[in-house]
């Protein structure tokens, strides 16, 4: 069911894409854009592990640097059948963790130090195991796919803005000016608001594959418990282009604005389901 809603997510922002460029300037300007934005996400696909682990100054350990975390790692690789990935660790207080790379012979998993220091065996476990779900799901892909659409979307309606100022619709007439404004505006808004509801429905794929690999459900669920507490409490100041890939958004905030535009599911949500799985 989750993956199927994925597709129709996906389905319905390639369909809303489409449907602006024709609006705009007909299929040629629509391609034009859909493959600069390809080219533009493309290159994220390939470089972006490296990118993020620079911004967060995540560094590879081995095992006897972090024998406890990666020993963690090592069992849930096992147990998933996926290849040993790089383990990372990040030098922040904040509870939290990612995965990264663009397929699972290059994934990467990077924790903050302050994970270590506040979950349990089990719940360390849990973690990774989630994070491993990512990687197992092609997640990074799926995530890149929606990005490189999105920016697209997001190029088009700078394309109406301009075609709203100088008057011109497809082929200099025919598309009203407000019309042009409307989709200016409503467009990036709608297409970040599908984005987001992908981004939410692979974080519950994610859950149920970390309870599946870790065997732990209710492990996963007192650790996003705690990372959850510790994020609104003390919210760090990252990248929000970024904060989608952790295991909790670690911006905080639970305003119905920020509900809206939510990376994840809320921790409430996501406990419910993992309580399934007892």
């Amino acid at each position: 069911m989750s993956q199927l809603k994925t597709f129709f997510l996906m389905a319905g922002l390639m369909a809303f894409l489409v449907g602006i460029g024709g609006i705009l300037g007909g299929q040629s300007g629509a391609i034009a854009c859909f493959v600069f934005a390809l080219a533009m996400n493309g290159f994220m696909y390939w470089n972006s592990s490296s990118l993020v682990l620079k911004m967060y100054k995540a560094s590879p350990v081995t095992e006897s640097e972090a024998p406890r975390l990666y020993k963690s790692v090592q069992r849930m690789a096992s147990n998933a059948s996926l290849p040993m990935p790089t383990v990372a660790l990040i030098p922040m207080d904040q509870p939290n963790a990612f995965a990264t790379g663009r397929n699972p012979d290059n994934a990467v998993v990077a924790v903050t130090t302050g994970l270590l220091n506040m979950v349990d065996d089990d719940e360390l476990d849990a973690v990774v195991a989630h994070e491993l779900g990512h990687v197992q799901n092609r997640d990074i892909l799926i995530s890149t796919i929606a990005a490189a659409m999105v920016g697209a979307i997001t190029m088009l309606a700078s394309i109406a803005k301009w075609g709203a100022i100088f008057g011109r619709g497809r082929n200099g007439k025919g598309v009203h000016p407000a019309v042009l404004i409307l989709l200016a505006i409503l467009a990036p808004i709608a297409a970040m608001l599908i984005q987001m509801m992908i981004s939410r429905n692979r974080e519950f794929m994610a859950d149920e594959a970390g309870a599946r690999i870790s065997g732990k459900p209710m492990a996963l669920a007192s650790a996003l418990q705690k990372l959850e507490r510790f994020s609104q409490s003390k919210p760090v100041e990252v990248n929000p282009s970024t904060a989608h890939m952790f295991i909790v958004n670690p911006l905080g905030g639970n305003s119905p604005m920020s509900n809206l535009f939510r990376t994840h599911p809320t921790t409430q949500d996501r406990v419910s389901r993992l309580k399934k799985f007892i």
